[in-house]
């Protein structure tokens, strides 16, 4: 009987980390699920717990990695990514986003392991460009509020890539653009989740800035596949994931006001620092590499997404204590 490939995943019981387990435990992987629970949550793989092939230990990678046995894949998603998480715990994120990937890189040095890394659109800051291609280098302030995150993921790009080209390793590198679906946390300062969140309180939706700036909403599954192909793909540099169906924050507003049939007012604040005023992925190298391209439809994601808010706990839809952005 031919044995299981084994898979570390770094931010399992993260929304896309808990997604990815689900995806490889399909593909009939033994899958290592790995968490601090800072902004994880085990609701979202409580229903692998049961599975042999899946196994989960509660470590902060920023500390040294062990793992037992024979290691074919590790993907590496422990990181804060919302603005509301990564403002409030900078420190935590830059070390995931170096110690972090340094254990990593290591643990797949090892195990001769091939080590996949989520990096960010983010790493493209406020961009001069739109879309932005995979060579474009970016507009970041490395000192502004933004800058833990940004330069967190920008540094765990070149650590990777110089174990790639030092060493050798096998490594992958996908840069993902803002993707949303079921196990969200609905509080936790993204522009999609707040609006619905404000939505389902009757509550008007706030805009920072004048609503002009672009976003690009890719639904998970389609992320999931994208970085699936990229894994077992022969490809070591940067590639872009996402969906380049662009949209003002305005006009994003009014759908979701459509959607959940609600009467809301827009109401606009100031922008915050940094905030990206364009963000639109060029995905010709996955189409060229991968044969990938987004299939779910914004409207078909958002109704599923929509219905899985409102599923949730009434406290956990009341519960309002953040502030949230244009991510």
């Amino acid at each position: 009987m031919k044995e299981r490939k084994r898979i570390l995943i770094t931010g399992a019981a993260g929304f896309l980390g808990s997604h990815l387990c689900d995806r490889f435990i399909k593909e009939d992987y033994h899958v290592i699920g790995m968490d601090n629970l800072i902004t994880g949550d085990l609701r979202n793989i409580e229903h692998l717990f049961k599975l042999e092939n899946f196994e989960f230990y509660n470590h902060d990678v920023s500390k040294f990695v062990h793992v037992s046995g024979e290691l074919d894949y590790i993907l590496h998603f422990a990181s804060p990514a919302s603005p509301i998480d990564y403002l409030k715990i900078p420190i935590q994120t830059l070390k995931v986003g170096s110690l972090g990937i340094h254990n990593l890189l290591g643990l797949a040095r090892a195990k001769n392991s091939r080590l996949l890394i989520a990096s960010t659109s983010e790493v493209y800051g406020d961009p001069n460009v739109n879309p932005q291609p995979e060579e474009y280098w970016g507009n970041v302030n490395p000192v502004g509020p933004r800058g833990v995150y940004d330069e967190a993921k920008r540094f765990q790009e070149a650590m990777t890539m110089a174990y790639h080209t030092f060493h050798g390793l096998e490594t992958r590198i996908v840069r993902i653009f803002n993707t949303y679906g079921p196990r969200m946390r609905l509080n936790d300062g993204r522009v999609l989740p707040a609006f619905i969140g404000q939505a389902l309180r009757g509550e008007d939706l706030t805009v920072f800035g004048d609503g002009s700036q672009t976003r690009s909403f890719c639904y998970v599954d389609d992320l999931v596949e994208g970085i699936y192909r990229l894994l077992l793909s022969d490809y070591a540099q940067p590639v872009n994931i996402g969906n380049p169906d662009e949209i003002t924050i305005n006009q994003f507003c009014e759908e979701i006001i459509k959607l959940t049939g609600t009467d809301q007012k827009i109401v606009y604040k100031e922008l915050p620092t940094d905030d990206p005023k364009q963000r639109r992925p060029d995905i010709t190298k996955a189409k060229a590499i991968l044969g990938w391209e987004p299939k779910v439809s914004r409207a078909e994601g958002l109704k599923i997404t929509y219905d899985y808010f409102k599923s949730l706990p009434e406290h956990e839809i009341l519960h309002k204590d953040f502030a949230y952005y244009n991510k």
